[in-house]
């Protein structure tokens, strides 16, 4: 008989650094999502209680109570808070790798690529929902890659990855507009539907993809944390701190640009959610370092509250929560920029 040899096995820890505050501000965004959840299964044309949802949920409700809650609210509700999420976490890494709060996908053309792979399918293909689904997934990552490109030169920096990204969104949305004006009229109208942005009529074919998206790639942000953090320092920093940064920052680019462009495949266009929520999170943190949780729960509990409001205002099938955000991310976005420009004037 031979003896085997016994080896130890090298088991890799993966520890996590978490403040107090952020703990607590992390707990507090969870409960008002939740809450807010509740509320948005109980509210609209036909008011429902938390018992009746409770008891449909868990197969006791009647067949009208349970086609309200299980076909148009419930999909609703998870595709806003899957959305917010991947906007938010995509927003957050991309502030972070290019150090500036505008570094966000619906500022540097990621959005509007997507929305340029959608309009392709609709107007030349005539494309269902599905076509129309993956034309926005592809044409998303075809535009980062083109912008990653564009602004590589000797490392990917920041401020030039924004520059050309704001350049590539004005040349993408002539080609939408352009796009618009040669379809016909049925075409014409699905395409503005769609770049309008909203909930409004998806279901659970919208929703697979998305949560898939979200359970593989949050959890990869999520552990790249420190290495973002470490990469906000520099290069030669996070280089000298044992950082692969190269590998670390075409992971995170890989990660960001494939939330965005599933969820934007999902939905259309949300504007400014990825721009305001990681920001919000850091600031209610007050952390310098990325906060992606946090960001992640802020920006499902921006798209469910948006979505809410122009539920409760202009009825169930009202007005698309795209607007809603994009008229709320209109202010945000000129206090930003007045609150950017009176720093660098002090």
């Amino acid at each position: 008989m031979t003896a085997i040899e016994e080896r130890p096995v090298r088991v890799r820890r993966v520890s996590l650094r978490v403040t107090p505050r952020a703990l607590v501000v992390g707990i507090v965004l969870a409960v008002v999502l939740f809450v807010l959840s509740a509320v948005s299964m109980t509210t609209g044309d036909y008011p429902l209680s938390v018992l009746d949802v409770v008891k449909t949920l868990f197969g006791f409700g009647d067949a009208g109570t349970e086609f309200i809650v299980t076909t148009l609210r419930l999909p609703r509700l998870l595709l806003a808070v899957l959305v917010g999420a991947a906007l938010a976490v995509s927003g957050g890494v991309l502030q972070s790798l290019s150090a500036n709060p505008l570094g966000s996908p619906d500022v540097i053309g990621f959005t509007e690529g997507s929305a340029t792979g959608a309009l392709l399918v609709i107007v030349l293909a005539h494309g269902d929902s599905g076509a129309v689904a993956l034309g926005a997934l592809v044409g998303g990552i075809l535009t980062a890659l083109a912008v990653g490109l564009l602004a590589y030169r000797r490392g990917l920096q920041g401020f030039r990855m924004i520059l050309v990204g704001i350049g590539v969104a004005a040349m993408l949305t002539a080609v939408n507009s352009y796009l618009i004006t040669r379809a016909s009229l049925q075409d014409a109208y699905a395409a503005q539907a769609w770049l309008v942005g909203g909930l409004n009529g998806r279901g659970w074919d919208e929703i697979w993809p998305v949560a898939i998206a979200v359970v593989v790639l949050l959890p990869l942000a999520f552990g790249y944390g420190r290495r973002l953090a470490l990469l906000e320092m520099g290069d030669d920093s996070a280089k000298g701190l044992g950082v692969p940064v190269e590998r670390s920052r075409a992971v995170l680019l890989a990660v960001a640009v494939t939330l965005c462009a599933i969820a934007t495949a999902a939905t259309g266009p949300i504007a400014f959610v990825a721009l305001a929520a990681p920001q919000l999170a850091k600031r209610l943190a007050r952390s310098a370092k990325p906060a992606l949780v946090s960001s992640a729960l802020m920006g499902a509990l921006l798209l469910v509250a948006s979505d809410l409001v122009t539920r409760l205002v202009f009825g169930e099938e009202g007005l698309p929560v795209g607007i809603a955000t994009g008229a709320i991310g209109g202010l945000y976005l000129m206090w930003l920029l007045s609150n950017q420009w009176r720093r660098n004037r002090g």
